[in-house]
């Protein structure tokens, strides 16, 4: 499996993809036919997508555990549940404890951030030095998975050095304009609740469409 490095590895074009809120094993192997790079399990009990038990099929791709503000045990406990390869922590999270789990656990960091404004910004320089990549979202109460989109060009104020993933909303028709959109930094996009038949569940032929899309040459 490949992993990115972080710091160094910048891309003009977003072509890695990332498909959060997976958890039923049979959906997990439809969702796989379409070559995702990244799959996301939510390890939170406020979401409607948590994950509790290990599914019965876990993908090849990079693993990665979504957290909002979770203690070192449960992050151990669910690296191992589900194999993790990396941790995105979704919450209030200091760079102090991102620091703590990331050296604990051995695994690579996201942090993610929530975005509405240019200030919003700023707080991803505090991560610089703990995260591996950063992942702006749209800032709402449920902690991601709003299916809203934020106005991508106030990322135009970030400069790094952390390479990110943009998520928030992005849906089935996003395609061309995640294709047109760039910026030195960011590494590829983080789909979910718009791809979504019900809670976790994803329609796995309209996440194929978009994948082949935004990779196509």
């Amino acid at each position: 499996m490949t992993h990115w490095q972080g710091k160094g590895n910048m891309r003009r074009h977003a072509t890695i993809v990332k498909v959060c809120g997976m958890r039923d094993g049979d959906n997990i192997r439809m969702v796989e036919q379409a070559h995702p790079d990244m799959m996301g399990f939510v390890c939170w009990q406020g979401s409607r997508r948590n994950v509790t038990t290990r599914p019965t099929h876990l993908p090849a791709c990079l693993r990665v555990g979504v957290f909002v503000n979770p203690t070192l045990q449960q992050v151990v406990a669910a690296g191992k549940m589900l194999r993790l390869d990396y941790i995105q922590l979704h919450g209030n999270e200091t760079p102090a404890l991102c620091s703590v789990i990331k050296h604990a656990t051995g695994l690579r960091l996201i942090k993610a951030i929530s975005v509405d404004d240019t200030a919003d910004i700023d707080k991803a320089n505090s991560f610089q030095d703990v995260a591996d990549m950063l992942l702006f979202d749209t800032k709402c109460k449920c902690m991601g998975g709003s299916g809203t989109q934020f106005d991508w060009d106030i990322l135009g104020s970030y400069h790094g050095p952390l390479p990110f993933l943009l998520s928030g909303g992005i849906g089935p028709g996003d395609e061309e304009r995640v294709r047109r959109w760039n910026h030195p930094l960011c590494l590829g996009v983080d789909i979910n609740s718009r791809f979504e038949t019900s809670p976790a569940s994803k329609d796995a032929e309209e996440v194929k469409k978009f994948i082949s899309k935004i990779k196509e040459q």
